[in-house]
């Protein structure tokens, strides 16, 4: 069975401030991350457990995907058959926070 795909509203505010920084300087190149991340997520509804644990959780259902610089972040309900896509985090940042 597929898995629903939720976005956080800080996971929607981190991903329209990605795509609004690189169309900066290219909006065809934000276009098509944009829709790089977004094909990465959609991975998800078959292959929930695609991602790594998160080392600063260590928890089986908090997990990432990795899409240089970014870390996609979301949690696993396997009783709802839902991911909610927590946040895109940038790399070089710290304290990653949910």
């Amino acid at each position: 069975m597929d898995y629903e795909i939720i976005l956080s509203p800080k996971a929607i505010e981190d991903l329209e401030s990605i795509i609004a920084y690189i169309a900066k300087d290219d909006l065809v190149v934000a276009k098509r991350f944009g829709k790089i991340l977004a094909a990465e997520i959609r991975k998800l509804e078959t292959l929930p457990n695609a991602g790594s644990i998160v080392q600063e959780f260590q928890k089986e259902n908090i997990r990432q995907l990795v899409k240089k610089p970014y870390r996609i972040i979301y949690r696993i309900d396997y009783d709802k058959n839902r991911i909610s896509v927590s946040r895109f985090w940038h790399s070089s940042r710290d304290n990653l926070t949910l």
